[in-house]
């Protein structure tokens, strides 16, 4: 069974983001899960921190969850035309120690989806990952882009996707996805 670690990049509780995840959750293919995990409770990056205390537990606990994954699935928000503060903060903290980096995300299948009340859904925050995803030195899936727009008709006030074109957008994107961390090759995801 493939399992594909899932993060969603607001706080919010009524994040549009984290609705997208748990719609996607119950849209996986046969062969695959999707364990949402959670960027809460992850401070603000702070090298005197890090050099003093070491790793926050929930830095610790989100490391180990991507790495024991087959790949990763980020809904991003778009704030103020590019990426999430809050998510970019948590990368940043994935990343130490540097010599983490490999672990976490080297080599790693990843795809990044989101969700938007705005017309344009989050394509300059999904532009905006790309050369961090770049440096990071995963293999990010190229073969669809999911970008929610008018997420407030998409998901009604309970969380639930319930457009059923977005549905059917959402499914065949996880299923793309979930062909493309199966016929990838392992070595480099330790």
């Amino acid at each position: 069974m493939t399992k594909i670690i899932g993060i969603a990049g607001s706080l919010r509780v009524g994040s549009y983001n984290a609705a997208l995840l748990h719609a996607a959750a119950g849209l996986m293919p046969s062969v695959a899960t999707l364990e949402i995990t959670t960027i809460k409770g992850i401070p603000l990056y702070d090298g005197d921190v890090e050099a003093a205390q070491g790793i926050p537990p929930a830095v610790e606990l989100l490391k180990n969850q991507i790495a024991n994954g087959d790949g990763l699935l980020i809904a991003t928000p778009e704030y103020n035309n590019s990426m999430p503060g809050v998510l970019k903060n948590a990368i940043d903290w994935l990343t130490r120690p540097s010599t983490d980096i490999a672990r976490v995300f080297g080599n790693r299948p990843i795809a990044i989806i989101g969700a938007s009340p705005g017309g344009f859904g989050t394509i300059l925050s999904q532009d905006a990952w790309l050369p961090v995803m770049r440096t990071l030195g995963v293999r990010q899936w190229f073969g669809g882009r999911l970008m929610v727009s008018r997420a407030g008709t998409v998901f009604n006030d309970s969380g639930e996707m319930i457009d059923d074109k977005a549905k059917a957008q959402l499914q065949q994107f996880l299923h793309g996805f979930v062909e493309y961390v199966d016929s990838s090759p392992s070595e480099g995801n330790t």
